[in-house]
């Protein structure tokens, strides 16, 4: 019998994006964005992140990692879940 190696990483067409939610979850960090008048690339400079990954972050292009979100909350100066609470909320009310 020919032992079968374990390749790293997800399946060939297995993917973890979800467009509506990253869409929502843009909107939302967009909106406190602006509400603290912070601009987009001085928002990726307190986050250390790409101010490139941050606007496709905020336009739904990329959906990020747990430790990015981490960051932008940090960033913002709220929690995880003044986030996630309203992103909930524009996935509810059908706002995307």
């Amino acid at each position: 019998m020919q032992k079968r190696s374990i390749q790293r990483g997800r399946p060939i067409g297995a993917t973890t994006f979800d467009a509506e939610l990253a869409k929502a979850f843009g909107m939302t960090v967009r909106a406190l964005r602006s509400e603290r008048g912070i601009a987009q690339e001085m928002l990726a400079n307190l986050a250390s992140i790409e101010r490139s990954h941050l606007g496709k972050i905020e336009r739904g292009e990329h959906m990020p990692t747990l430790a990015i979100i981490f960051k932008i909350a940090r960033a913002l100066e709220c929690s995880t879940a003044v986030l996630m609470t309203q992103t909930e909320g524009l996935l509810t009310d059908n706002k995307v």
